[in-house]
């Protein structure tokens, strides 16, 4: 018999006996969790009077937390999980059109399915979606995304990744020092043509059809250089239109500041600036070598910086600075990064190692990020940049019902002596028992209710060896270009800057 993936949603629902977890609290508190439709309605002492009717869940026993929100994903690169190893985000770049080409849209929505299955059997309720399709997004190809988002219950902003420069012409310098031959063997990873990129997100914009409760659409210009100053007014120029937010990559390695230095004398947030980019609808992703200035610009401007401390780490792009982010007025959300370059989609991980970073980063105890403002980070932090700010994040009346049900009696949170120090240093997602969003239950004792996991890992195995073949030769142009790139561009990084975010010291003694 099918699953019924939408059933009918209950007028009133009551959560009965939970412990919930509140902000700045040690100490989760007893609670009845009132539910009208879709939303928190009341939350009063348990045994509270409801409504005649009132669909009851027994959490007795469970911890209660508001769905982690991921500020910054890629659904694409779940298909390519630990395809590579010591890449740095410039040859992961390069390695591209082999990890993520020649996708059917029956990819597309299984590479999604895989991500968003992974994240809400870890306690992740809604996400910012960066998702590629080459050579231009499709409405076929995102409404693939989609599906698997309707499938298995959860939400997402989904931003097509757009550029009309292939990042061989958009890093100064890289594609003359390339040798005659693999110049020529480049130019088929050209771009559509601008106008055809720009056609296609308003084609997709206005045919768009899902429920935007669930899916709503932004726009990602993917990295400032990697697109002419034409196409990111034009982008901005859609979102604004319709009303959409916007998400680009700044900052993110050495090598894209040098990179944006001469190509614009200026820092990239400076020159997004110029164009009229920034402002309470902009995301940047990363954002580690962002200097004072360009926080204070984006502080002012309201604007988000979605902070991947796993990604940073593993590319080698350095270590970002929270603290000062958030001293600046920059709201910050965590992300995880996409799966081909942080191996997970874990939010909960994603929160230990912000955690972590900032305490690496000098002997300052005191300037330290709390867990307090990582999990604040993690839910409110990232639904303000998802665009969700007055309906995710929290469990209170008039937000969403998205609630995740942690087993208090699971190792990881045994003893209980501080509940935002067990999310953040001891959880790793073990603990999920079910998982609530919108006021359906999505993941119910450990299992995900709409995916066959079976069907899901025969799928993902078929896929993986029939995208094998079809990207053999890709992956052959990979490995020539690896040891060019891999030289050429660490070399842009060895330029002077006047920040420094490397783990290591300043010569790397």
């Amino acid at each position: 018999m099918p699953i019924d993936t939408n059933p009918p949603l209950a007028t009133w629902t009551v959560i009965r006996s939970g412990r919930l977890t509140e902000p700045q609290q040690a100490k989760p508190r007893l609670a009845d969790i009132l539910i009208q439709g879709d939303t928190v309605h009341e939350i009063g002492a348990p045994g509270m009077d409801v409504p005649e009717g009132t669909l009851s869940i027994d959490a007795t026993g469970m911890l209660l937390h508001p769905g982690l929100i991921n500020a910054h994903t890629h659904s694409h690169g779940n298909l390519a999980r630990g395809m590579g190893d010591r890449w740095t985000l410039e040859l992961l770049l390069t390695a591209g059109p082999w990890i993520s080409g020649n996708r059917s849209a029956e990819d597309k929505q299984l590479t999604t399915l895989i991500g968003a299955s992974e994240m809400l059997l870890k306690g992740c309720t809604a996400c910012y979606d960066l998702t590629f399709e080459f050579p231009s997004p499709t409405v076929e190809g995102l409404q693939a995304a989609a599906a698997a988002y309707q499938q298995v219950g959860m939400r997402a902003v989904l931003a097509p990744m757009v550029a009309n420069l292939s990042f061989f012409e958009a890093i100064p310098g890289l594609l003359a020092a390339l040798p005659p031959r693999l110049q020529k063997e480049v130019e088929r990873l050209r771009m559509a043509p601008t106008d055809s990129i720009l056609k296609a997100l308003n084609d997709t914009v206005r045919h768009w059809k899902t429920d935007s409760d669930y899916v709503r659409l932004a726009i990602a210009p993917t990295i400032p250089h990697h697109c002419t100053d034409d196409f990111m007014v034009g982008c901005r120029n859609i979102a604004r239109e319709h009303g959409l937010p916007m998400h680009t990559h700044v900052a993110e390695s050495k090598v894209q500041v040098i990179a944006g230095l001469r190509t614009y004398g200026t820092t990239l947030t400076t020159h997004l600036d110029k164009l009229g980019l920034i402002g309470p609808d902009f995301t940047v992703a990363h954002g580690v070598w962002l200097d004072d200035d360009d926080l204070r610009l984006l502080g002012d401007k309201g604007a988000s910086v979605a902070h991947n401390p796993g990604s940073n780490m593993r590319l080698g792009s350095g270590l970002a600075r929270m603290r000062k982010m958030l001293e600046s007025g920059v709201n910050v959300g965590i992300g995880t990064d996409g799966s081909n370059c942080s191996d997970n989609q874990n939010m909960y991980e994603a929160m230990r190692l912000a955690s972590m970073v900032s305490k690496v980063q000098g002997p300052d105890w005191q300037n330290w990020i709390t867990t307090d403002e990582v999990l604040h980070a993690a839910t409110v932090g990232s639904a303000k940049a998802l665009g969700f700010g007055s309906q995710l994040g929290r469990i209170a009346p008039g937000y969403k019902a998205d609630v995740v049900f942690l087993d208090s009696r699971h190792i990881n949170m045994i003893p209980l002596n501080n509940i935002t120090n067990s999310l953040v240093h001891a959880e790793d997602g073990a603990a999920v028992d079910s998982v609530m969003v919108g006021g359906r239950m999505v993941v119910k004792n450990h299992k995900l209710l709409h995916v066959d996991m079976d069907k899901l890992a025969r799928d993902a195995e078929n896929a993986v060896d029939r995208l094998d073949q079809l990207n053999h030769a890709n992956h052959q142009l990979y490995r020539e270009l690896e040891p060019l790139v891999g030289s050429f561009c660490p070399g842009l990084a060895t330029e002077p800057f006047h920040v420094h975010r490397y783990g290591a010291c300043q010569h790397g003694h």
